[in-house]
């Protein structure tokens, strides 16, 4: 039997966005008569809000990738991907899953293609970002959060 005060669980996407773009090749045009390969950095992150309204809320993926040598950058190009998505009926000690897991999955695929385009109208070769396990990270992120407060 269903708890009639809880509404019916729904997840939607009300709204895909880029909130940051950004691109820079400081050291061109001489980075492209280097034979040396540069070692590529991608690091990303999530970040969520509530929107003030009921079940409304913002998720933003940041991901950024780095190319450089020892002594010169390539490139770094940015992107803030972000969606604003409706999410009722969960629960709280859940919400947490869903806006970490579902949300950046679906996020992933756009910033991927949005940095890969970027990387290649810049005149470099583009990189491909892997999936990722959104899942696994959860876990380890919060794993990490519980020994950090064991520990303080």
């Amino acid at each position: 039997m269903t708890d009639e005060n809880q509404p019916e669980a729904s997840f939607s996407v009300e709204k895909l966005y880029i909130k940051d773009f950004s691109f820079e090749a400081p050291n061109t045009p001489n980075v492209f008569l280097q034979q040396e390969q540069p070692q590529i950095d991608i690091k990303m992150d999530i970040e969520h809000n509530s929107l003030g309204e009921a079940g409304m809320y913002e998720v933003v993926l940041p991901l950024s990738v780095t190319a450089k040598t020892k002594d010169k950058t390539y490139f770094l190009a940015e992107v803030h991907q972000a969606g604003v998505f409706h999410i009722q009926g969960i629960a709280e000690e859940d919400l947490p899953l869903v806006l970490e897991i579902n949300c950046p999955n679906i996020l992933l695929p756009f910033a991927r293609e949005a940095v890969s385009s970027m990387i290649g109208r810049g005149g470099f070769p583009p990189v491909l970002i892997n999936p990722v396990n959104f899942d696994a990270l959860f876990q380890q992120r919060h794993a990490q959060q519980a020994a950090a407060g064991e520990t303080a």
